[in-house]
């Protein structure tokens, strides 16, 4: 395996800091005059001091609830916002102060914002943006190909957006992000709405582009499915700052250490108390047994129920990311 140095570096995040001001108007027609007179103003911070970086080729999932500072940090990585303070660094660039520059070398899909006319044909769409990006033919003849191919799109490059299905337009869509053959590319809510096969080809499509081309991936979603099955790093933000910044297995490992197994007997029985195991009684000979897998070893557990009982079949389940991040926010964003 290649060494990684910091020369893989394609985002440096220090001390990044968004504070908004906020007009803060009195009550009725007095307080309306009064603030056109002497405004007051009050501060609110979005994100309060975020340090990361993110490496060429990688996969991230950058999440937070509702108000905690994700959208926020993602449109100062775009550029459409400027840091309040801090530093931020993405492909060379000042996101913000070289915006033009930059916009044009990074992808990015976001669900209220499409990059493909309304009425005109999808292929039309697609050569408009080779004029705009000043994609070489060559270049974007065989992009064009590869992703009609890897996204199944021949059926409906002619049909214009309005016309399209959700998943359709979704797929158009990160095909259009793509044509530039962009290093980093931003995904918002890429899957939203989508069903589970539309959901599967997107996410197939992306781990295509990800790891055998090595596009830089910045995933912000409620899907935790997304998470999962595209990414191999994990960012988690609450109330502007930064609480989790590892791998999607390591959460689950750290902060996911309920376990649950299933067992199916062979018939009716009663199964001795186990130290530190919560069994629970399920209909037709199954139970289930809750433990934490700090103090239960499941290798142990399961051999010892096939010594001494007769089972017919064993299920394990692992905690879902889903529910470890919502745990983590019913916590008040304490690891």
């Amino acid at each position: 395996m290649n060494k990684r140095t910091d020369d893989d570096l394609i985002i440096k995040v220090e001390n990044l800091k968004k504070v908004y001001k906020i007009n803060k108007r009195g009550k009725g027609l007095p307080g309306h005059l009064a603030n056109l007179f002497k405004p007051s103003f009050t501060k609110k911070k979005a994100v309060d001091g975020i340090d990361f970086q993110i490496r060429r080729g990688d996969a991230v999932g950058f999440i937070g609830a509702n108000g905690a500072g994700k959208s926020t940090t993602i449109k100062m990585l775009c550029g459409i916002l400027s840091p309040t303070e801090g530093r931020l660094e993405a492909l060379g660039f000042n996101p913000h102060k070289q915006r033009k520059q930059y916009v044009a070398a990074i992808g990015a899909v976001f669900g209220q914002k499409s990059q493909l006319a309304w009425d005109l044909p999808i292929i039309d769409s697609f050569e408009l943006l080779q004029k705009v990006y000043r994609i070489p033919q060559k270049r974007y003849e065989e992009n064009l190909k590869q992703f009609t191919d890897l996204l199944d799109m021949e059926s409906f490059l002619e049909q214009p957006v309005r016309q399209l299905s959700l998943g359709q337009k979704m797929r158009a869509e990160i095909a259009a992000s793509l044509l530039h053959s962009p290093e980093l590319v931003f995904l918002d809510e890429p899957t939203i709405g989508l069903d589970v096969v539309a959901k599967e080809r997107i996410r197939e499509f992306l781990r295509y582009m990800n790891r055998e081309l090595g596009v830089t991936l910045i995933f912000t979603t409620h899907d935790m499915q997304d998470i999962e099955k595209t990414c191999d790093r994990l960012i988690i933000i609450d109330e502007g700052k930064k609480i989790y910044d590892g791998t999607v297995t390591g959460i689950k490992e750290h902060f996911g250490s309920e376990r649950k197994l299933i067992a199916q007997f062979d018939e009716e029985c009663p199964v001795d108390e186990i130290e530190h195991v919560t069994i629970s009684e399920k209909k037709n000979g199954v139970k289930e047994f809750l433990f934490e897998s700090g103090h239960v070893s499941m290798t142990e557990l399961i051999q010892e129920l096939f010594e001494k009982y007769k089972v017919n079949d064993l299920t394990v389940r692992e905690p879902e990311i889903e529910e470890i991040v919502r745990g983590i926010y019913e916590k008040g964003g304490v690891l």
